[in-house]
């Protein structure tokens, strides 16, 4: 798997985010820089286990979007002397 990597404005807006949770709820400034190396050990360490929740809840989506079709595709079925 590739690493999980962000632009620049995605950077800036997610450090922001961070250093707004540091102010708001843990009553303590953080400056851009350690916001950004918090930023980078979550994507490498914490990124992952995200990703794959995504992944397993579009396969979930998926599977469903199919089983739809499957019965979609049976409902066409003509009736023949011929049983499976």
């Amino acid at each position: 798997m590739k690493p999980i990597a962000f632009s620049r404005e995605e950077t800036k807006a997610i450090t922001g985010e961070i250093q707004d949770y540091f102010r708001e709820e843990l009553d303590q400034d953080i400056a851009a820089f350690p916001a950004e190396m918090l930023l980078a050990f979550f994507a490498e360490r914490i990124g992952p286990y995200f990703y794959n929740r995504g992944l397993y809840d579009a396969r979930d989506v998926l599977a469903k979007r199919m089983d739809d079709l499957n019965e979609a595709i049976l409902g066409l079925e003509q009736r023949t002397k011929f049983l499976r």
